[in-house]
């Protein structure tokens, strides 16, 4: 488009010098304004039905990046390097001089970042380009933004433009400030980084300047801009929350609300999933991996739910509602859905259904196409013979969502999930969290800070059987900024909001007992139907480990009772109590080694005195003194 330069003018809208240096004098230059245009050149033209994205690089000749299939629902991208196919928890680096706890570009490459803009830049200026406008953000909260790709990366464009909102050059607002910019240059990955997924976050002026040195759109495309706007909310005092939202309804018209939260894996996108039955019509509540035990319950019908967000959420003060409960938005155009707990038809019939049909084109990620077919999302693209990538993806726009909420929603439960392993008397580890626990709020502030990754994450690279930590929020890896600011933050919204309640919940193991997602799920169902959550006293007492709050004494769904060894760990013969206080060793060195980090001078006084009564071996009692359940 020749006359993009006098639109902006026309508009009052600037651009760096350096990104106009860089389109006047590239090899030349497409602005799209859509994502049907971007859908045409994912395949590199309308007529083409597969398409490889491949680079000359030096040293090592000609490279397939990525190769990329017209299917009969979307477009479909599959990248030959199964390293490719998750995010790499490394992939962040900073490269200005503003406040940062992350690790610097100097100080992991031992060299200073301009020279490698200017690399960046020259070899930009040798390609054919993609360009187009986006808003990151939803309602007019957010951060606006330029995307400038090589022409022939067309699906990483798609998807980053399915993800956020592309705006037309036409539609741009007078006297709108770029307030980001992402550039993508994927051969610097091999030139420069070993192969490895860099992102370099830039943070100059009033601007949020990303560059992808990969095509994996996890860490740049969703990531990279969540990271623009953990910036913007740090500077202004809001946080974007790593969580999916899904308001309920139980089949007596109680309504509550809910906000997962957790690290990668931790259950966002399964809150929004349909309880499956057995073939006989029961729920499964889990496998007893020593013995092959199944226990199942009955359960006549189904609590109705509309999603409302699936990764991220938006906790902007002009939403805020005085009802003394946190308001949240969606903060996603699109959603970037995992779908490997689809292993065969009718695994989850609500995400076969819209993405075999779907009313516009979807990008997958990660599962196997032929050009002109139709992808199924239960056939995963293999890492190796017989092992399947764990990490499939669609991207789904939210418009296509059946019964999605585009409004702001005031939460009644905020929950937080946490992945956990097989655990026993004669292997003792974390996995002693029953069905759920209630947290106070001030240890539902200790499990943010903390935020364990934990057990054979599917996301990530090396998201193998140890705890590990995804940092402040579970949105740290994502963020740019100061660690200990981020808490105050959390801290701060924990006590605006008394009336929100607080659970903690596992996924994959309770105990010996492989659950899946199952917890989570069944918690939606039980909550909902007490109405607004609330819970006779004698139902919870505190919990043998205080890093648990309040364990459950018993649970009634529908007339079917929750066994105990469900709620109770230590009820279970294989692990009694000396395999759940060895469990619960392991979780409280855990938070002494995590919480350490967080006791600077900058803390606020309350969260001060919350991590030192945890480093000293608080009760379930002197946590909710601090701030009290409501």
């Amino acid at each position: 488009m020749s006359n993009l330069f006098s639109i902006l003018e026309q508009k009052g809208i600037k651009l760096p010098s350096e990104t106009i240096e860089l389109l006047i004098n590239c090899k030349g230059y497409t602005v799209y304004n859509s994502v049907e245009e971007l859908t045409i050149a994912a395949l590199g033209g309308k007529n083409n039905n597969k398409y490889e994205v491949k680079y000359d690089i030096p040293g090592k000749g000609e490279y397939t990046e990525a190769i990329v299939h017209r299917v009969t629902n979307g477009v479909s991208v599959n990248y030959p390097d199964p390293y490719m196919r998750r995010r790499d928890p490394d992939t962040m680096v900073i490269a200005d001089e503003r406040p940062t706890d992350k690790e610097t570009f100097r100080n992991r490459f031992g060299y200073d970042f301009t020279s490698l803009k200017k690399e960046t830049f020259d070899w930009l200026k040798q390609q054919e380009l993609a360009v187009f406008f986006y808003f990151a953000g939803r309602e007019g909260i957010g951060v606006t933004g330029l995307a400038i790709a090589p022409a022939n990366a067309g699906f990483f464009a798609m998807g980053l433009a399915m993800l956020q909102i592309i705006t037309p050059v036409d539609e741009l607002p007078d006297k709108m400030t770029v307030e980001s910019i992402i550039y993508v240059a994927p051969t610097f990955r091999h030139t420069h980084f070993n192969g490895k997924q860099i992102v370099v976050h830039n943070r100059v002026d009033e601007r949020h300047e990303i560059y992808s040195y990969n095509l994996y759109p996890g860490p740049s495309a969703k990531k990279g801009l969540y990271g623009a706007l953990l910036d913007k909310g740090e500077k202004e005092g809001w946080i974007t929350a790593h969580c999916s939202t899904v308001q309920v309804v139980s089949p007596y018209d109680n309504m509550t609300t809910f906000m997962h939260e957790g690290a990668s894996g931790g259950g966002k996108s399964e809150m929004l999933q349909h309880i499956l039955r057995e073939l006989n019509g029961q729920v499964l509540i889990g496998e007893n991996s020593v013995n092959g035990e199944r226990r199942l319950i009955n359960l006549p019908i189904f609590s109705a739910f509309y999603p409302v967000t699936d990764d991220m959420a938006l906790c902007h003060p002009s939403i805020q509602r005085k009802n003394d409960k946190l308001t949240v938005l969606d903060a996603e155009n699109a959603w970037f859905i995992r779908v490997d707990g689809v292993n065969d038809y009718g695994d989850d019939p609500f995400l076969e259904k819209i993405t075999i049909k779907p009313p516009k084109p979807l990008l997958f990620l990660n599962l196997q196409s032929n050009p002109d077919g139709t992808v199924l999302i239960w056939n995963h693209t293999e890492d190796a013979p017989g092992k399947p990538c764990p990490n499939p993806r669609v991207i789904l726009p939210r418009e296509v969502v059946p019964d999605v909420i585009g409004t702001p929603v005031s939460i009644d439960v905020r929950s937080f999930g946490v992945r956990t392993p097989p655990s026993s008397k004669e292997s003792p580890n974390y996995g002693i969290i029953g069905m759920f626990h209630l947290l106070p709020p001030a240890l539902a502030w200790l499990w943010r800070l903390v935020s364990p990754r934990g057990h054979a994450n599917p996301s990530i690279i090396g998201g193998g059987k140890g705890i590990g930590s995804e940092g402040v929020g579970s949105y740290w890896p994502f963020a740019t900024g100061e660690r200990i600011k981020n808490a105050n933050m959390l801290l701060e919204q924990i006590m605006k909001n008394p009336l929100t309640k607080y659970t903690l919940v596992p996924n994959q193991y309770i105990g010996v007992w492989k659950v899946g997602f199952k917890p989570q799920l069944l918690m939606r169902e039980y909550l909902t139907r007490r109405g607004s959550a609330r819970l006779r006293k004698d139902q919870y007492q505190p919990a043998r480990c205080p890093l648990l709050g309040y364990e459950l004494n018993y649970i009634t769904i529908e007339g079917a009772k929750i066994p105990s060894r469900f709620l109770k760990v230590y009820k279970q013969d294989e692990m009694q109590l000396e395999g759940y206080d060895k469990g619960a060793e392991v979780l409280f060195n855990f938070f002494k080694e995590e919480l350490q980090q967080y006791l600077g001078p900058d803390l606020l006084p309350l969260g001060r005195e919350i991590i030192e009564a945890c480093l000293n071996g608080a009760s379930v009692e002197e946590y909710n003194k601090f701030i009290p359940m409501e």
